[in-house]
């Protein structure tokens, strides 16, 4: 696979070719876009076309959800030349926290935490993680940052599915997606299955050691 950004076409986004089908079963999300991260031309795409898309929203901080959301935030807070603010879930953090409920992709209710205080009153904070699929864990996000008096300047992510919850997100906040909406990309996440998928190999992202 020719590891380069065509850089004609925006919505070529050829990295989303990396990502892998899920072949657990049920309990597990429907793909691992992962692979994504190991291969130093396809993050540095990934990179590239996430800060071309935010250039102009004003953010002070980046805050990454656990546990996936970390790598990407933390990559992109390096970017922007931002710090970092990691979301967690519950009993993780040995500081004052505060804490909301919310019901994950899987049906799951769960909880998660974010330090307290973690900003002062009226920091923009940008909220990253690695997959938008029902909205639940975002809005969480969203309730922590917001009780906190926070400012969300926007929502980033691989990829944000387009689903009733998602769309309310979506009229309340700028969101960026590598999958652009209204692509190909696009229609194929939201019918979660991948047209790559019917040829994907694990080697397709291996990094170039050489």
């Amino acid at each position: 696979m020719q590891a380069m950004k065509n850089k004609g076409s925006r919505d070529d986004r050829w990295y989303l070719r990396l990502m892998a089908p899920n072949t657990k079963g049920g309990k597990f999300a429907w793909l691992d876009p992962t692979s994504i991260y190991i291969n130093k031309a396809a993050f540095t795409d990934l990179l590239d076309d996430l800060q071309e898309d935010m250039q102009g929203i004003d953010v002070d901080v980046v805050a990454g959800l656990d546990a996936m959301g970390f790598v990407l935030g933390a990559a992109l807070a390096a970017r922007m030349g931002k710090g970092l603010l990691p979301i967690r879930k519950a009993d993780k953090l040995c500081v004052e926290t505060d804490r909301v409920s919310f019901t994950n992709y899987s049906g799951r209710t769960q909880d998660m935490e974010m330090r307290q205080p973690a900003f002062p009153p009226g920091t923009s904070v940008l909220l990253v993680d690695q997959w938008v699929e029902t909205g639940g864990t975002m809005n969480a996000a969203i309730n922590l940052i917001q009780r906190q008096q926070g400012v969300v300047a926007g929502l980033a992510a691989i990829a944000i599915e387009d689903t009733p919850k998602v769309q309310e997100l979506r009229e309340r906040f700028p969101c960026f997606s590598a999958v652009l909406p209204g692509s190909v990309w696009q229609d194929e996440c939201n019918a979660q299955t991948l047209s790559s998928f019917e040829n994907y190999h694990p080697s397709d992202a291996f990094p170039n050691t050489r």
